[in-house]
């Protein structure tokens, strides 16, 4: 796992100034801290930080082909890398190391863009080819590794793993994108392809770019390689499909214990860190090492089902608690993502890796299972919705469901099943803006209500539901369940979960690897049928069924809690004075986005008990922490880009 970045003059070949080069590379050091390597040619220059995995003593990058005409930075694992290797070294090319990044110099000289679809894992890479005067960058089908890139003013493209290396570029726009503040606040996060500045982009997952010096203004699109498909082909009884998931998760897992350096696991006490836990356990003839954390508030804490498992297969636990004054986070949190974050998740995904981190350099996690295999709380409710929406028509559903959301009491306080208003205001909406309105960290009307009358006309009419829209309409099923299986894969898997987990990680130079999402076993999953995995109310039906003979029943059959803390009362409590602070902030208000007293407003209910607006004033206190942290003057100062070289 490392950090790239790098420059290429678009126009000519113009000298690339070093020292740039350097800071770029420099400022993502977190995610190398075991050496760096640069190449630099005439109008082009690749940087890398190194986290040493595999190959501890050649694997140093960029690393070239034969003739030294190719050369890559590569951030990830490529997991088929053997068999790739001796592939290649049967169609003549010749290895100078045994690292998985060699194999795609070679690949590329092969089957040139057609390499990404070789190549099994996780990577963001930069090939650049001196005969071709190419340079090539490419992400993985689910987005696990980030790539930024920009065209500047002055005809530079430039490239980094996190936003920050692009921000040492002194002649870098930095216009706030409304359309992306607008996503924020509706999911939390900035979703692929947007950045929070115009004018900056992400490489979406599954996708590629290729750059030829000199053909003209602009940048190309993004070629996508690959897509999930939903469609609930696969065949089979029960007992079959599940010795059969069972035996891919099991491989997926197996490939994933490559490395040379010492290796273990999250246990969150769920099921599908429990999972990953059993089945690395059967491989493993060590014992592995496991790492939770656990809260005081037993409402949030799963320490004590994690630990039994632990217990079950003997592994090495480790535990630490995070306390309801650890907040030494909330400001680090903004240099750590560079955008507005809102998972609040990151708190304890952070502390996690940073007890992994002091003991192993790689740790397997769960992500991806909720996702693939109908785990979240939110999908029997849209099946559900969805069976009314189908058997009224669209007038009479929406005037007696709108009449019943309008006079039914809001009660944030109690349990789902009993917040009839959000589920009646639901079901008066069309299919997507129902399954919009339940995933919104703010909903409509908040958003409305929280927007200055000069930021609503900043937007120009843009709304965040337009990005699951997009993602319905793509969708390969009319089934309920997977269509919303496929948005969530393009919009909250990508641009959320695995955002969250890649910086929380990375920021403690420690790789994460996802079992769970290995393409191949989630192109399997994606064809089971829907009854395998949501069957009545009851999520990951087959997965759980499959688990029993590894997985304890307390922790299979448990209601599920997820990765949360409990903000609710760290913002009446212990971050009070720091909300108070956010609502009023100077930051804030010079944005012009806002309408300040409905901040303060907000937090004036949330903290005298009278409404909970915890998520939403957690989007707000990072935002301002983003504001201050990256975008004002505590930003890292900018070094000048000019072409003036030191280097040739």
């Amino acid at each position: 796992m490392c950090g790239i970045s790098g420059i290429f003059d678009t126009r000519d070949r113009s000298r690339i100034d070093h020292a740039l080069l350097r800071r770029m590379t420099d400022s993502i050091a977190h995610r190398g801290p075991d050496g760096d390597g640069y190449h630099l040619a005439p109008g082009i220059g690749l940087g890398h930080r190194r986290l040493a995995i595999i190959d501890l003593v050649s694997g140093d990058q960029p690393i070239y082909n034969e003739d030294g005409s190719v050369a890559v930075v590569f951030n990830g694992e490529i997991y088929n890398f053997p068999a790739l290797m001796a592939e290649l070294e049967a169609r003549g090319h010749r290895f100078s190391t045994r690292s998985d990044t060699e194999t795609i110099v070679h690949a590329w000289e092969e089957w040139g863009e057609a390499c990404v679809e070789r190549l099994r894992g996780m990577f963001a890479f930069a090939l650049w080819d001196e005969r071709a005067q190419a340079l090539f960058l490419a992400r993985d089908r689910l987005g696990k590794k980030p790539l930024y890139y920009t065209l500047l003013p002055d005809g530079l493209f430039a490239f980094g793993s996190e936003l920050k290396s692009l921000l040492v570029h002194a002649n870098l726009p930095r216009e706030i994108d409304a359309s992306a503040v607008e996503d924020y606040f509706a999911y939390g996060y900035v979703p692929d392809p947007k950045v929070i500045y115009r004018g900056v982009h992400k490489l979406p997952p599954a996708s590629t770019l290729c750059l030829r010096r000199g053909t003209g203004a602009g940048l190309p699109a993004p070629r996508t390689y690959w897509r999930v498909r939903f469609d609930a082909a696969a065949g089979g009884d029960e007992a079959a499909l599940g010795a059969e998931l069972i035996d891919r998760l099991r491989e997926a897992v197996d490939i994933r214990r490559i490395s040379d350096v010492p290796i273990g696991a999250f246990l969150s006490g769920g099921v599908d860190s429990s999972a990953v836990v059993a089945l690395m356990s059967g491989l493993s003839p060590d014992p592995v090492n496991t790492f939770s954390i656990s809260f005081k508030q037993r409402a949030f804490d799963e320490s004590a089902y994690a630990a039994a498992h632990a217990e079950r297969y003997g592994t090495r636990h480790f535990v630490r608690q995070v306390d309801a004054d650890e907040f030494d986070l909330v400001d680090r949190l903004a240099t750590i993502y560079d955008e507005p974050f809102g998972d609040s998740s990151a708190i304890p995904t952070y502390r996690v890796s940073a007890i992994a981190r002091e003991r192993v350099t790689v740790a397997l996690s769960g992500d991806g299972g909720d996702e693939f295999l109908a785990g979240y709380r939110r999908y029997p409710w849209h099946v559900a919705e969805e069976r009314v929406r189908r058997a009224m028509p669209a007038g009479p559903r929406r005037a007696l469901f709108g009449l019943l959301g309008r006079a039914y009491p809001k009660l944030d306080w109690a349990p789902r099943r009993l917040r009839a208003k959000s589920t009646f205001q639901e079901l008066a909406l069309d299919t997507v803006a129902g399954y919009f309105a339940s995933v919104s960290k703010l909903n409509d009307q908040m958003r409305a209500d929280l927007y200055s009358d000069g930021f609503k006309r900043e937007l120009g009419g843009y709304h965040a539901v337009e990005l699951l829209e997009a993602a319905f309409r793509s969708a390969d099923s009319d089934i309920p369940l997977l269509q919303a299986q496929h948005a969530d894969v393009g919009t909250w898997l990508a641009g959320g979960i695995l955002v969250k987990v890649d910086r929380a990680s990375m920021a403690n130079s420690l790789e994460t690897r996802a079992p769970l999402l290995d393409h191949a076993f989630v192109e399997w999953t994606a064809t089971l049928p829907p009854a395998l995995k949501l069957n009545g109310r009851s999520g990951k039906y087959l997965f759980k069924r499959a688990l029993e003979p590894y997985v304890s029943a307390d922790i299979l059959y448990r209601p599920k809690m997820g990765f949360s803390v409990p903000l609710a009362k760290w913002f009446r409590g212990p971050l009070r004075q720091r909300l108070r602070a956010a609502t009023a902030s100077p930051a804030l208000r010079e944005t012009g986005i806002f309408d300040m007293d409905v901040l303060s407003s907000l937090a004036d209910q949330h903290i005298a008990g009278r409404r909970d607006h915890s998520a939403a004033l957690w989007s707000v206190l990072m935002f301002e922490s983003f504001l201050r942290q990256v975008h004002g003057v505590d930003a890292p100062a900018p070094v000048d880009a000019t072409r003036a070289a030191s280097v040739g």
